[in-house]
């Protein structure tokens, strides 16, 4: 069962596998799967739930843990946003069967490319080591299917650099998210924050009236060089090469309007009164 919100990369790795992902509707606030939807499609061929923590937002973990064990469910969590979030004092990644972290360069932590498994279940932790190193165990026996997915010297050194900085970059995100917060306050519309959740700072998502007014956004800022995100666009509901299953309304009508702004430590104060300039006059 997945998220109809989440980025298609998730996706695939499934068809890849032939596994049919059932989607199951967001909440229109906090954009995260909707665990009232949850059960309704649960069927016997239903393997597990995929939530997203979207925009490093928590989900409702517990509700979701909770109807996991009732059905007898796994539970991977797509955590590709949500490096270093704490969820009631713990971290996020504490949840779940398998969380899983992406490093790509867009990521507040990166090694310019890769990611990686947390595993609450030690008998498949082997199995993982095997997975990203084409199934060898060593010279003379191969027990699982793999790839080649280990990481690079010139990766784990970028990790490195960046994992020094890590705070301060937290902090000088932290700057550039309040002010566009508090800019845009009754202008857009933000996403719902999990108030047990700690932020990362990560994106700064703003949900417009209408995808007419996001296109007039984005032209005006492009005109500009200025290049925000349609984030996450399509509804992967939509796609014309996955099997129908659920029409998701909610994520459809969210996927149309959304658009993440420019976002990171180095943006200049000046850059960014000028986007939320731009943006103003816009609406």
């Amino acid at each position: 069962m997945n998220d109809s919100s989440k980025f298609i990369a998730s996706n695939i790795i499934l068809l890849v596998f032939l596994l049919n992902p059932i989607f199951t509707d967001i909440d229109s606030q906090t954009l995260n799967m909707d665990p009232r939807n949850i059960e309704n499609i649960i069927t016997p061929n239903t393997g597990a739930i995929v939530p997203v923590h979207v925009f490093a937002n928590a989900c409702e973990v517990e509700k979701i843990d909770t109807l996991a064990k009732k059905n007898n469910l796994k539970v991977v969590y797509d955590a590709a946003h949500a490096f270093g979030v704490q969820y009631k004092g713990e971290s996020l990644l504490n949840y779940g069967d398998i969380s899983t972290l992406s490093f790509h360069a867009t990521k507040i932590f990166h090694s310019i490319e890769g990611g990686a498994l947390i595993i609450n279940d030690d008998s498949l932790v082997e199995k993982a080591r095997y997975l990203i190193n084409f199934g060898i165990k060593n010279t003379e026996e191969i027990p699982e299917l793999g790839t080649n997915a280990k990481m690079n010297e010139f990766e784990a050194a970028m990790g490195l650099c960046v994992l020094d900085d890590i705070q301060d970059l937290q902090e000088r995100r932290k700057v550039v998210y309040e002010f566009y917060q508090k800019e845009l306050e009754g202008i857009v519309n933000f996403q719902k924050h999990n108030e047990d959740s700690l932020q990362n700072y990560s994106y700064f998502p703003i949900i417009l009236e209408s995808e007419d007014q996001l296109k007039k956004i984005e032209k005006a800022l492009n005109l500009k060089d200025i290049y925000p995100r349609r984030y996450f666009y399509p509804s992967l509901d939509t796609l014309s090469y996955i099997k129908p299953n659920q029409f998701c309304k909610i994520s459809r009508d969210i996927a149309s309007r959304i658009l993440c702004l420019p976002m990171y430590a180095e943006l200049d104060i000046a850059d960014q009164k000028d986007i939320i300039k731009i943006l103003k006059t816009c609406i």
